[in-house]
């Protein structure tokens, strides 16, 4: 029925404009009891199986819902009751901004693939920060915190306005992503070079910790599927040597050649950030590189074109604790997270693995003997 609808209405809508509309039904199903209590008995049943701990925080299962989507924190209950197990706001700002001009969100239906170049839109970090602090929980969900350089501060004075970010989100923050990776604001990508990635790093955990000095507030870094393999491993290496809990692998990717797209040309010459099916060979080595050169040191999130139940169990093999998904919820729909976790119940279940922690790793590790 979602296919159905998706062709006969989103897909002849702007993709900006079908996001708002499907957002403004998922916050409105939230916020009415009835509706509420029988959206999430349908479409977020929990497996006792897919328990997971993970950055010092208890889950109800590894998949949640990538950044991106819920920018401002508007729909946390919302996507919560639609089976994710974890909801990672942003990307945040320090200071608001409207992001690109418009059209700036382009489906790839052929290749099931999203292109953006958003720009980072959003109410900015104090706006979110209050929202955050008034929130009253429906339902007790994980909720991560993504935040990024804004646009016209200059790469030189990015260490501030990530701090300034950090100041007032991480007390909200059940972990703290910082983002290095998008496209789409100029310069943002320079800051995954070591040489910058370091300070930038190390002021934002010594500002987490002063802010919040009740709790340790877990941080991890997001990178890009296009960096070298060598960078990958400098990143990785980097992330053990200032501590950081975790790598997220990976954001979208600026590369359009050796992808096979079958879109129209002119789709898939659209600058920005591609997301979705394309993306899923690449983040899967990266996630493999990050496991085998850092195996249960750090926590590693995979994301990026995990479409189903068998894309989710890959990345978990290959070292990733938590999954995330964006791009293939708006080609499923609403029962994408209840088809990963029952996918993902039925495969443990067959395996030789006794829970869901022993297969985490278990393939790149194997294939390292």
């Amino acid at each position: 029925m979602y296919k159905l609808f998706f062709n006969l209405v989103f897909k002849r809508m702007d993709p900006e404009q079908a996001h708002h509309l499907a957002f403004r039904w998922i916050r409105l199903t939230a916020r009415t009891p009835v509706l509420r209590t029988f959206a999430a008995a349908a479409l977020a049943p929990r497996y006792k199986e897919l328990r997971t701990e993970a950055l010092g925080l208890r889950m109800h299962g590894p998949f949640g819902l990538a950044a991106g989507f819920d920018k401002n924190a508007v729909a946390i209950d919302g996507m919560s009751m639609l089976g994710f197990d974890h909801i990672e706001i942003g990307t945040v700002t320090a200071r608001a901004q409207d992001g690109n001009p418009k059209k700036r969100l382009f489906r790839l239906v052929p290749d099931r693939a999203l292109i953006n170049r958003m720009g980072f839109n959003n109410e900015g970090s104090a706006a979110v920060a209050a929202r955050l602090a008034a929130r009253v929980p429906v339902f007790k969900t994980v909720v991560g915190v993504n935040i990024g350089k804004t646009k016209v501060v200059p790469e030189e004075e990015a260490v501030a306005d990530y701090v300034a970010s950090t100041e007032r989100l991480a007390r909200h923050a059940d972990y703290l992503v910082v983002n290095v990776s998008s496209p789409n604001t100029p310069g943002l990508r320079n800051l995954q070079a070591t040489e910058s990635l370091r300070p930038l790093l190390t002021a934002v955990r010594e500002a987490a910790d002063r802010t919040v000095t009740d709790r340790r507030v877990p941080l991890l870094v997001k990178i890009a599927p296009d960096l070298a393999d060598e960078d990958v491993d400098a990143v990785a290496d980097l992330a053990l040597e200032l501590g950081l809990d975790g790598i997220i692998a990976t954001n979208t990717t600026i590369a359009r050649e050796g992808l096979g797209l079958k879109s129209a040309p002119e789709l898939v010459k659209e600058t920005g950030g591609l997301s979705g099916a394309p993306v899923k060979e690449r983040s899967l080595e990266v996630l493999r590189r990050l496991y085998a050169r850092v195996g249960d040191r750090l926590v590693l999130v995979g994301v990026g074109g995990i479409e189903n139940a068998e894309d989710a169990w890959q990345r978990i093999l290959a070292g990733a604790t938590l999954i995330q998904g964006y791009s293939a919820f708006i080609y499923e729909g609403p029962f994408y997270a209840r088809a990963i976790h029952k996918g993902l119940a039925a495969r443990l279940a067959v395996s030789p693995y006794a829970t869901l922690a022993e297969a985490v790793g278990a393939e790149t590790r194997k294939a390292a003997q």
